[in-house]
């Protein structure tokens, strides 16, 4: 059973994002050295970075610095307008954390109570935006700060606003700011999903037509239909929101052997795959919004996806199975769902993406570097990590500015990763 929970908390904490090319998420900040949310502009986990190095020493690429205070947590970095971002738990507070590129602390401010209870710890990433933080609690308390100063500007309770409701593991969403508006899904009979004013956090609209509570999925944004729509899961189904309105657009069963609907579903000219760790495997699916649901293309019970992702990169998914699939490191054809390659070498990972390369970093600490190549992919470079507790590798690497970031526990690491 404890093996089950620490496994369903990386879902939850890591629910990802992986899509070619949605229209999502956070507002860019200009350039290419940001990364204003949970894996980055449109969730796509790409980096737009480029002259990276193509191979690393032993002992890994150099590192620029470490800080060393981050809290108890499996919170990822997001990085805008020259600051990173992430969050972490002290004792019985959760707090989101502001660093100056150098790794020095620029501000910590409370997000109300840390979660005591089951696999313990922060889960959300903050989310950037027009100088402004956006971060939700693991109990739904959604919190706004100035970007420069941590000073707060809004909260909303969740809990007591929507009635939200979660499971065993808590919420672990990553908010998406879509223009004006906070999507976030509270799972309550009083607001399924939501739409907030970013400026004030007042209430825009509000889906009551879904029948199921939350998950632990951070959905996506993209335009298909002649609708600009939300996709996310439930505990049972997928489901597309109108952005605009807030309605049902359309959805279809998606119903878990153990309550573990996490994946961030992944987008591509009008296909949607989606995965559940240790259960129901991954499938490909076709939205019919005249038919308000969707059709199976196709289903492999070995591709449970609970912990990476899916990484859509050039037609093919890349991520890691769960139980089904024996914690193989997979590469299949994204519109057939044929196997270019499997690997179980690895175990299970968290993946990037920037320059040609996936970036994976596995839970017993050891960083991969991996070639994309026709066969699927081959491992060039690895080094290891010191040595954690468990559950300390759960946050994805992320790519942005020539750097590498590994957040472990307590401890956020920055590597220098541009070639000369």
């Amino acid at each position: 059973m404890e093996t089950k929970r620490i496994v369903a908390t990386v879902v939850m904490l890591l629910v990802a994002a992986f899509v070619r090319a949605p229209l999502s998420g956070a507002a860019h900040t200009g350039g290419t050295a940001d990364w204003p949310e949970h894996h980055g502009h449109g969730r796509t986990n790409i980096s737009p970075d480029k002259g990276l190095l193509k191979e690393w020493p032993l002992s890994g690429p150099r590192k620029i610095w470490t800080y060393s205070q981050c809290g108890r947590g499996y919170s990822g970095v997001t990085i805008a307008d020259g600051m990173i971002f992430t969050a972490g738990d002290f004792e019985r507070q959760e707090r989101v954390i502001a660093l100056d590129m150098d790794g020095k602390l620029l501000w910590k401010q409370p997000n109300g109570d840390s979660w005591r209870r089951s696999s313990p710890g922060s889960r959300a990433t903050p989310t950037y935006s027009d100088g402004a933080v956006y971060h939700m609690n693991p109990t739904g308390r959604l919190a706004a700060y100035e970007a420069k100063s941590g000073r707060p500007l809004w909260v909303v309770d969740l809990k007591a606003k929507f009635d939200a409701k979660y499971g065993i593991w808590a919420l672990a969403e990553n908010v998406i700011v879509d223009g004006d508006k906070i999507l976030c899904m509270p799972g309550g009979p009083r607001g399924r999903v939501v739409a907030l004013d970013k400026r004030t956090g007042k209430t825009l609209w509000v889906n009551t037509e879904i029948e199921h509570s939350a998950a632990y999925c951070s959905g996506l944004v993209v335009n298909h239909g002649g609708a600009r729509q939300l996709i996310t899961l439930t505990q049972r189904s997928v489901v597309g929101v109108d952005v605009e309105t807030g309605k049902l657009l359309w959805s279809a069963p998606f119903v878990p052997r153990s309550p573990q609907n996490s994946l961030t579903p992944v987008f591509k000219d009008g296909y949607v795959f989606i995965a559940c760790g240790h259960s129901s495997g991954g499938r490909l699916i076709k939205p019919d919004l005249s038919a308000r649901s969707a059709k199976t293309v196709w289903h492999r019970e070995d591709l449970d996806d609970c912990h990476s992702g899916a990484l859509l990169v050039d037609g093919r998914l890349y991520g890691t199975a769960c139980r089904q699939g024996g914690k193989q490191f997979y590469c299949v054809d994204f519109l057939t769902g044929r196997t270019i390659k499997l690997d179980k070498t690895f175990g299970k990972v968290g993946i990037t993406f920037a320059d040609g390369m996936i970036y994976a970093l596995n839970y017993q600490g050891t960083m991969y570097l991996l070639a994309i190549t026709p066969e699927g992919f081959d491992v060039i470079s690895r080094f290891e990590l010191k040595r954690k507790p468990v559950n300390s590798y759960l946050a994805h690497p992320v790519v942005c500015g020539g750097r590498m970031y590994i957040r472990c526990g307590n401890d956020l690491h920055a590597y220098d990763i541009q070639a000369d």
